[in-house]
């Protein structure tokens, strides 16, 4: 089968039969738009799909070293050439999977940045609650430190999605995996202040979206991100000023009093509690650290060596 062809079929599948992500999509098809430049640099042609073997694309991560790739760029393209094959299998176009047995190079694994919880605790006395986009602003962070939502996932909720009297909001995730996450009192009444004067954006009778931006349309993820960067900015030294790290912020501060681990798990949306456990991590540092600066004994072994 050409190569372009093939390529075809698994985004499409891809779309309509794994209902993946739009990020997703773009990212593997970027992923294969470059693999197929290497193998026709490789061969001077591009070659069928049931001709490239396991010795074809071993390179291939070299080849995108040498661009400046890191290794997490890296995963990412060989997980998008991984799922092409196994679909072309999967479909009888090649009777052998020639990405089976490759493996992603290994990442050093970094800890989430997070907020400490004063700086969680002053950020809310830094939205100007005069106007209708700082009570969207704020309303906006609450939610997603207050349930450890994504952006993408915040960004998606209509008027009504949020049930008031269970406290809940109904959450659709990634892979369509619908969940319900505890919605604090804070929140509910930030987003209620936010909903009075939402009309000042002027907004369609039709759009439901319940985060708006300045021109009445739902919020986009490029605005959101501008807006968390900037109300993060004065009160935390985090490297990353990005609507994650209030994600990150919730995870860490239940961890550190108390919540079970699953839970949490299962309010993130999680797959897998070895995804969650990374918090536990973060949690065991800051004790760490703690034990460093006031234990006596630590302090006495800290001078000696």
């Amino acid at each position: 089968m050409e190569f372009a062809e093939a390529v075809r079929m698994y985004l499409t599948a891809l779309d309509v039969e794994k209902s993946a992500s739009t990020h997703t999509i773009v990212a593997y098809e970027a992923a294969l738009t470059q693999f197929q430049r290497y193998l026709e640099e490789s061969w001077g042609t591009l070659p069928h799909v049931e001709d490239v073997t396991e010795a074809d694309i071993r390179p291939f991560l070299g080849w995108l070293h040498d661009r400046g790739l890191e290794k997490r760029s890296l995963r990412m393209k060989l997980a998008a050439v991984r799922s092409f094959y196994r679909f072309l299998l999967r479909s009888d176009v090649i009777e052998r999977n020639p990405a089976a047995l490759l493996r992603s190079p290994k990442i050093d694994k970094k800890l989430p940045s997070f907020l400490q919880e004063h700086e969680a605790t002053s950020l809310w006395d830094s939205f100007d609650t005069e106007s209708v986009q700082g009570l969207r602003d704020r309303a906006l962070c609450e939610l997603l430190y207050g349930s450890g939502l994504r952006i993408s996932e915040a960004l998606q909720l209509n008027l009504g999605d949020i049930d008031a009297t269970q406290r809940t909001v109904r959450v659709l995730g990634k892979r369509l995996k619908e969940r319900i996450v505890p919605v604090t009192r804070e929140t509910l009444d930030s987003i209620d202040a936010y909903v009075m004067r939402r009309s000042e954006l002027q907004p369609d009778p039709s759009e439901h979206a319940l985060y708006l931006g300045d021109r009445g349309k739902r919020l986009t993820s490029v605005s959101a991100w501008r807006i968390v960067r900037r109300a993060l900015g004065p009160i935390t030294e985090a490297d990353r000023k990005s609507p994650h790290i209030l994600r990150h912020s919730f995870a860490t501060h239940l961890l550190d009093n108390g919540a079970d681990l699953s839970a949490v798990s299962d309010m993130l949306g999680h797959s897998s509690l070895s995804t969650t456990q990374v918090y536990t991590h973060v949690s065991v540092e800051r004790l760490k650290d703690a034990y460093k600066q006031a234990h006596p004994r630590s302090r006495t072994s800290s001078k000696s060596s």
